[in-house]
């Protein structure tokens, strides 16, 4: 980590719509808050975007020396999750588990650092019921005739502040809340929703002071956050989706039966476009990161496309763009084994690959606390290794110990945010059993070149090449590494 010289972390606060200093507050661990997924399917890459800036920001907070509280949720129950377990013939439980564990799964393979909590909204009921009981008592809620459980949006008058709304002209049948129930008002939202069939089949139904029923989706991410991490939020993040009605809601509610204020700063990850188009399955556009693993894509090239850009920035995702990002990722190992294996001169004084070693992790610093400009944060590595590499090539790849270290610790630090050669490692680590193939068959073709079998060297390198292993003939013969997509052993 590297903190020197740093004239501070500015984010963009939705609610300001304007770029604010960060401040952490004294003697207290930044509290943050992302929305998770609804886990009624598979996550896609969409989401990923934005749960890969979740965790950049994350490791950047921690980098920068915070002790950080993350809290992501998953949201177990709502009305697709209910749909899509009646039809599946589940109970809810049931039918999110699959997704949850594969979600898991994806997050660990693309480098994802664990929440502190990964709380579920049907492990959290009885905090939601409290909070409306809070919102009665304070004038801010009303049950329906039909059972529903509403928040009367008339009575809290800075309704519409993170977006900017002017709630007052809001108009009957303006997209609020899709709720087929007697509120009052279109404007206002649900708390608690009664049992229907499909909810009672599924077991997507709890007691309550209103009769059997479930809670609203707004509800559940207010319930959990302030649980986990009591109030105020430091920072709360989602997509840009979620701006109005969720987030605006959550204010709402929170406020309203919490009394004071609810999240200090707002932050939102533009969507994800493919091709050029929205995601859709009717599109056949629509992709998952286990899609992708199981086509063979690297998962350091799908986190790199992922952090490429700016998150507030428009990124659309191409095959193209996924195979220049593994192109991108390879050249950041192969810089780190070139420094690892390059001579060291004993006689050699430290030179300018030091200087503009620390000057890389300062640019890179520079750009992240730019509202955690990621795209600005690559370009900051990409100049350092491209001028290293001059040097070495300068030099033949001879480098004074004081540079190497250098260099090597300024990456190493970089990478505590980026991750690209945590994941690509993780990745592409071999079995001792696949390792030793690999020297067999390198061991045989270097047999083949020497008798001038030159078919049969040539037909060695291109089943290893198929399998993701480079070969590079040298003087002191034959090396081998792990490029381009996931490695294939055996």
């Amino acid at each position: 980590m590297a903190t020197e010289g740093s004239m501070g972390l500015r984010i963009h606060d939705t609610a300001a719509r304007s770029l604010v200093p960060f401040e952490a507050r004294p003697d207290s661990p930044v509290a943050m808050y992302a929305c998770g997924p609804t886990t009624y399917d598979h996550a896609h890459i969409g989401n990923f975007r934005s749960f890969l800036f979740f965790d950049l920001v994350h490791r950047y907070l921690e980098w920068r020396g915070h002790q950080v509280r993350f809290v992501m949720n998953l949201t177990d129950v709502d009305d697709k999750v209910i749909s899509a377990a009646r039809k599946a013939g589940d109970v809810i439980g049931e039918y999110t588990a699959p997704f949850e564990k594969t979600l898991a799964a994806d997050a660990r393979a693309l480098g994802m650092r664990p929440p502190d909590a990964t709380p579920k909204a049907t492990a959290y009921v009885d905090g939601m019921v409290r909070l409306i009981e809070c919102l009665f008592e304070r004038g801010h809620a009303y049950e329906a005739e039909d059972g529903a459980v509403y928040f009367a949006v008339s009575t809290f008058p800075a309704y519409g502040k993170l977006r900017g709304l002017d709630e007052t002209r809001l108009e009957t049948g303006a997209r609020i809340d899709h709720d087929a129930y007697d509120k009052a008002e279109a404007r206002d939202f649900a708390l608690w929703k009664p049992a229907d069939e499909a909810a009672e089949a599924t077991g997507a139904v709890w007691d309550s002071p209103w009769g059997r029923g479930r809670p609203g989706w707004h509800l559940e991410c207010s319930a959990m956050s302030t649980t986990e991490l009591g109030v105020p939020i430091d920072l709360h993040l989602g997509g840009e989706d979620l701006v109005f009605p969720h987030h605006e809601n959550e204010i709402a509610q929170s406020e309203a039966a919490l009394g004071q204020l609810f999240v200090r700063h707002w932050l939102h990850v533009r969507h994800l476009l493919v091709d050029g188009k929205k995601m859709s399955k009717s599109l056949g556009n629509y992709l998952t990161v286990r899609g992708l693993f199981e086509e063979g894509h690297d998962p350091a090239s799908i986190r790199h496309l992922l952090i490429s850009s700016h998150y507030r920035g428009e990124l659309n995702f191409t095959r193209a763009g996924l195979e220049a990002s593994g192109r991108a990722v390879q050249r950041i190992l192969d810089f780190d084994s070139r420094l690892r294996t390059a001579e060291v001169d004993s006689n050699a004084l430290p030179g300018s690959l030091s200087e503009r070693a620390e000057e890389a992790v300062s640019s890179f610093r520079t750009a992240m606390d730019d509202d955690f400009n990621s795209a600005e944060a690559l370009a900051a590595l990409f100049v350092f290794i491209g001028f290293a590499n001059s040097e070495l090539d300068r030099r033949a790849d001879r480098i004074s110990q004081a540079d190497r270290e250098a260099s090597l610790d300024s990456l190493a630090s970089i990478d505590e945010v980026l991750g690209l050669v945590e994941v690509a490692r993780a990745s592409r680590r071999l079995s001792e059993e696949a390792v030793r193939e690999i020297e067999r068959l390198v061991s045989r073709r270097s047999r083949a070149r020497a008798h001038r079998d030159y078919a049969l060297a040539d037909a060695i390198r291109d089943e290893l090449s198929e399998r993701g292993i480079a070969l590079e003939d040298g003087s002191a013969g034959t090396s081998w590494k792990v490029v381009g997509e996931r490695v294939r052993e055996g």
